[in-house]
């Protein structure tokens, strides 16, 4: 069960169908299911198949190198698909550790801020090249998901720890775009955009890559470490002078940008002949479960889309106008998959983006005329809080908030869902680590 307080949750049949349609996309992209379907190793003549591309690894020896929150269970599943006896060494950051592995060494780091114990792990993979000399006919497996970006720092020279967890935090808090933070990220590193794989040439760099970014952007993706990166330093400039935070950035920071607009620091890696990158598993394939369950109940589902994005409350309204305006007739499952944005006030309170969507969903749907349920889950666990994943919400979560209208939009303008639903109670879902990350899960179910 990978809703831990579902029985909790489940009081009507209709959140109980919520629960049970989350679950089945959640359960889909979990890296056990996602390594079997695309992976394939012939222990006799050491080929390697994924997803029909085969690789033969018979030359020479076998490492292992990567991060993010899906790392652990990926580095888990390879060591079942791939003998320990044919890895020679590995290290692959994550940021919880459940599992026991033989010949690769699992690190845990931080995440959403970068901690020195991923610098740690960052420095003993790029020292495995010198260690075990390794050379062209050797083969690095890397393995990455989301969260990546924060859970594999290593800063460029100049920058420290501090700057990157100040610019971090700051860029987080802004409203920008997953993939304008990692531009930034990017040209504060000696790994992010296609530096870790250029480090290994010119041994072969595989990547195995669950996604967690809109699109599947390759570059964006724990800010492309084995892809190549057409992102410049002056992008990453005028992406903070875009959410005006030059005032509040660290000025190692500034300095570092400014150099390499004046190519006196090298750019990013351009060009990668040696790397590899392969995504078996994404938020669509975790839309599609969920679809399939929800006709397997008895509901006529529709995928709205796998691309939701921009401001959170935007988001949130503008949906529950479509259902509200009869764009979805004949459908009562809308089934929706992104990452939308918050842009926090000054003086924020707590929760995440998925609480917050839920937490906005209770007064938008307030009009419609029948039953309705909205969840909004992060595949990974976190909605930012560590213990809660996001969101269950119906028509009755106003009635039992016991509050008024004004101090419940309070709670909301100040992003304080967290707080709102607890009193709410019966709201938060609870999944613990998932060991995956596709990004956001959302569902309308509608009677």
């Amino acid at each position: 069960m990978i809703i831990k307080n579902r029985i909790q949750l489940a009081t009507t049949e209709l959140r109980k169908n919520a629960l049970d349609i989350i679950e089945a996309g959640i359960e889909h992209v979990l890296p056990s299911n996602l390594m079997r379907r695309a992976l394939h190793y012939d222990i006799t003549s050491r080929v390697l198949n994924i997803n029909h591309t085969t690789y033969n690894l018979a030359r020479g020896r076998i490492f292992i190198i990567g991060g993010g929150k899906a790392s652990a269970k990926m580095a888990k599943e390879l060591e079942d698909i791939i003998p320990a006896t044919h890895i020679t060494a590995g290290i692959v950051n994550c940021k919880g550790n459940d599992y026991e592995t033989k010949n690769i060494k699992l690190i845990t780091a931080s995440h959403p801020i970068p901690d020195h114990r991923g610098i740690i792990g960052v420095k003993e993979m790029l020292a495995l090249k010198q260690k075990y000399a390794i050379g062209r006919d050797d083969t690095i497996i890397c393995l990455i998901s989301g969260g990546g970006s924060a859970l594999m720092p290593y800063p460029a020279t100049g920058i420290s720890l501090k700057d990157k967890q100040k610019i971090t935090s700051i860029m987080l808090a802004s409203g920008a775009s997953i993939a304008e933070v990692n531009i930034v990220r990017k040209h504060l590193s000696s790994t992010k955009g296609g530096q870790l794989g250029s480090h290994f040439a010119p041994s072969s760099v595989i990547t195995l890559i669950i996604s967690d970014v809109i699109g599947n952007d390759l570059s964006v993706i724990a800010s492309g470490p084995t892809y190549p990166d057409k992102s410049t330093f002056s992008d990453a400039l005028n992406v903070l002078k875009k959410y005006e935070l030059l005032s509040k950035t660290p000025k190692n920071v500034l300095t570092h940008l400014e150099k390499g607009c004046y190519g006196i620091v090298s750019e990013t890696a351009k060009h990668l002949d040696n790397c590899y990158n392969h995504i078996i598993g994404d938020n669509k394939v975790a839309l599609e479960a969920m679809l399939i369950k929800a006709r397997e109940i008895g509901f006529t589902p529709l995928l709205v889309t796998a691309e939701q994005q921009g401001d959170t409350t935007n988001a949130a309204v503008e949906r529950a106008n479509e259902v509200l305006q009869k764009k979805y007739v004949g459908y009562d499952a809308l089934i929706l998959g992104g990452e939308t944005t918050p842009r926090l006030p000054n003086s924020v309170g707590m929760g995440g983006r998925n609480q917050h969507y839920a937490a906005e969903s209770i007064i938008a749907m307030n009009r419609y005329p029948g039953q309705w349920v909205v969840a909004s889950i992060n595949t990974d666990g976190s909605d930012f809080l560590p213990d809660v994943a996001g969101a269950i919400v119906d028509k009755n979560s106003q009635t039992k908030a016991r509050t008024s209208k004004s101090d419940f939009d309070a709670y909301i303008a100040r992003y304080d869902s967290n707080a709102l639903l607890s009193k709410i109670g019966d709201s938060l879902v609870k999944t613990g680590n998932t060991n995956t990350n596709v990004g956001d899960l959302i569902l309308y179910l509608l009677k």
